[in-house]
């Protein structure tokens, strides 16, 4: 039996010689592929180029001044509006009633969501509330919160609390479901209180779709907050772009834009901050 495998594999190994095959052939990697990475070189330099095809069609009259201001206009008009202090009273005023709003709706939406997702009655009652009035455009309630806390700041920071809860209620409540249920009944076989295993499982485990959802909120927030300075503000990016607009001055009302869109990347990259530190144990 032996001499037969020895012959055997001696032919095998005569044959491999023969058609040129010396041992095993290394195999191409398939697993590779949809891994997409951020290149933050490849990202400044699209909007440079961005930037510099839309001065150039500004420059050779294809774009109207009027319509579409130049980038170099709007650099100009916001320089002006910061030496002049009026974009930081008006920046001023914006975030404050952001942070007003944001932390008083983030708060009282992840409790809700919690509450949501850990009771019974509380997600018989919660559930349908929530799909409800999620819908609703809540900058239609901008006159009914006018008439509750008056023309101030607390009916715009009370729009901004009400647009940025439900977003904040629903992923938590969906991140608490998302928690393997076998973390819960592992505590509970340890003997771990129903406090413990909330703040210690439940709590954790939610804790990136929390986080997530306060993208989402903080976008709802900044967009809330334009609209209510549209409508009953004297200060505010908001009330700058308005003001603008009216004015036909559209390299402010762009310049306010700017900012807008400055805050918000300030926002996100703040939550981004909050998140290597949270998530620092996956």
């Amino acid at each position: 039996m032996s001499e037969r495998a020895s012959a055997a594999r001696s032919a095998a190994a005569t044959g491999r010689e023969a058609s040129g095959d010396a041992g095993p052939r290394a195999v191409a990697v398939r697993g590779r592929g949809f891994e997409p990475r951020l290149r933050p070189a490849v990202a400044w330099l699209a909007l440079a180029a961005l930037l510099a095809l839309w001065q150039a069609g500004s420059a050779a009259g294809l774009i109207g001044e009027l319509t579409l201001p130049s980038p170099a206009r709007i650099a100009r008009s916001l320089g002006e509006l910061a030496t002049g202090g009026d974009l930081w009273g008006h920046l001023a005023a914006s975030a404050g009633r952001i942070a007003g709003g944001f932390l008083l709706g983030f708060s009282t939406g992840v409790v809700a969501g919690l509450l949501i997702g850990i009771f019974t009655l509380s997600r018989s009652i919660g559930v349908p509330v929530v799909a409800a009035l999620f819908p609703i455009p809540k900058i239609a309630l901008l006159p009914l919160f006018i008439l509750w806390f008056g023309i101030g700041e607390w009916s715009k920071v009370a729009t901004i609390a009400f647009g940025v809860f439900f977003p904040t209620a629903v992923a938590t409540y969906g991140a608490v479901d998302a928690v393997p249920r076998n973390l819960v009944r592992m505590g509970q076989s340890f003997g771990l209180a129903p406090a413990a295993i909330t703040a210690k499982i439940l709590l954790p485990g939610a804790l990136p779709g929390i986080l997530s959802g306060a993208r989402i909120a903080s976008s709802i927030a900044l967009i809330l907050v334009v609209a209510a300075e549209m409508i009953g503000a004297e200060r505010g990016i908001g009330a700058l772009i308005l003001t603008s607009g009216h004015l036909m001055q559209t390299d402010r009302l762009l310049a306010g834009v700017v900012v807008l869109s400055v805050l918000g990347l300030v926002v996100a990259w703040a939550i981004g901050a909050l998140e290597r530190r949270l998530l620092r144990w996956r």
